[in-house]
């Protein structure tokens, strides 16, 4: 069975993260997984095709010209019918629309879409619209969480029985080699250790972290912070940081590409997202053995369980996240026992066996009527 994935893709984040897992899984257990990664012209992702590439997935590449693009119905079309697929599965709203347009005249072919996020601007009309006719397409509709489910549900107007909620699943990290000691190399040896793992942008609440931060900084001078990854907001969060007059205490360290290792170094994984369809970066934490203090919102509370795997908080409140976090940097064998539940947890209930197993069985559940029907013409 041959599966066609398509995404479009700016950089690699926590869909594609997830693509990179998904896809070489389903090939081990049979499945064709291929992508197709719609790109901007001027922003190529030439490590993204890369990554594909080595871990053996088929990967084809197109350019979209800004968010509509008519041209690109007809290229998908084409690159559709040569790959001659048993479903196309597609990843984000540009990938979506595409998709479904493509495959004007192909109704043999199923398709399926995946729903990584609750983003607000689903909220709006235009938005809710849009989504609930593609959906009309589509055989099922694969959401995250059971957070991401509801809002599929509740928000774009989807029928229940046409979602299927699935799990993202990581596998632990291998053991990791050549990493820079970034606590030695910041002169942060022996300090208590808070971190950010994500992109720079509004939907991460990093300001609620530099203003929490600044509380904790006040009851505990040694307390450090480190942040990894980059986005539109970092010339601001940096400026805040000033403001706070922390910023000796800060380092914003861009994007890593051991950004996985560097976790096994805190103390406490910070996520003060504002709204979040998963959070990849918990997964990783947790399989780490680092205690984590997340907003409770979307899906968090799904993965976290608060106090015990974690500690939940409520989202844009920078007291209730400061003495979070400030409680478990004052407590370390609590904080060592919440990472030890929560790597359990993940080793538990959040593999990429049971993700791509579940991915598979219903590719197949969903192509057996059409075999079905197949053989009785035949």
């Amino acid at each position: 069975m041959r599966i066609l994935h398509v995404a479009k893709v700016t950089g690699i984040a926590g869909a594609e993260n997830h693509l990179l897992v998904l896809l070489p899984a389903l090939r081990a257990l049979g499945v064709d997984a291929e992508i197709v990664l719609l790109q901007e012209p001027g922003r190529p992702v030439a490590q993204l095709v890369r990554a594909f590439l080595a871990a053996g997935v088929p990967t084809y590449e197109l350019a979209i010209n800004m968010d509509i693009d008519p041209w690109l119905v007809g290229r998908l079309a084409r690159l559709v019918r040569s790959r001659e697929p048993h479903g196309v599965h597609t990843h984000g709203v540009h990938a979506d629309l595409y998709g479904r347009l493509s495959l004007s005249g192909q109704d043999h072919v199923l398709l399926l879409q995946s729903r990584h996020n609750d983003d607000r601007f689903r909220r709006l009309w235009v938005m809710r619209l849009l989504n609930q006719w593609l959906a009309q397409r589509c055989a099922r509709i694969i959401a995250i969480s059971d957070a991401v489910r509801e809002f599929v549900c509740s928000i774009e107007g989807v029928p229940q029985q046409k979602i299927q909620r699935i799990y993202y699943g990581l596998d632990a990290a291998p053991a990791p080699q050549n990493v820079v000691d970034l606590r030695a190399e910041l002169g942060w040896t022996g300090m208590p250790l808070v971190g950010f793992v994500g992109r720079l942008t509004g939907q991460k609440g990093v300001p609620v972290l530099l203003n929490a931060f600044a509380k904790v900084l006040s009851a505990l001078p040694t307390a450090r912070l480190l942040l990894i990854g980059d986005g539109p907001q970092r010339a601001k969060l940096e400026a805040l940081a000033r403001e706070l007059q922390i910023e000796a205490a800060v380092h914003f360290a861009g994007w890593r590409a051991d950004a996985r290792a560097q976790l096994a170094t805190l103390n406490v994984l910070a996520i003060p997202s504002l709204w979040e369809g998963f959070g990849l970066v918990t997964l990783e934490a947790m399989q780490a053995g680092v205690a984590v203090v997340a907003s409770r919102v979307s899906a968090l509370p799904e993965i976290v369980l608060d106090g015990e795997t974690g500690l939940l908080v409520p989202a844009a409140n920078a007291a209730k996240l400061a003495a979070a976090v400030l409680a478990l940097l004052q407590d370390p064998q609590r904080a060592t026992q919440l990472g030890k539940n929560g790597r359990l947890r993940a080793a538990q209930l959040f593999t990429v066996e049971q993700m791509a197993a579940q991915h598979a069985a219903l590719y197949q559940s969903l192509a057996a009527p059409a075999a079905a029907v197949d053989r009785a013409v035949s």
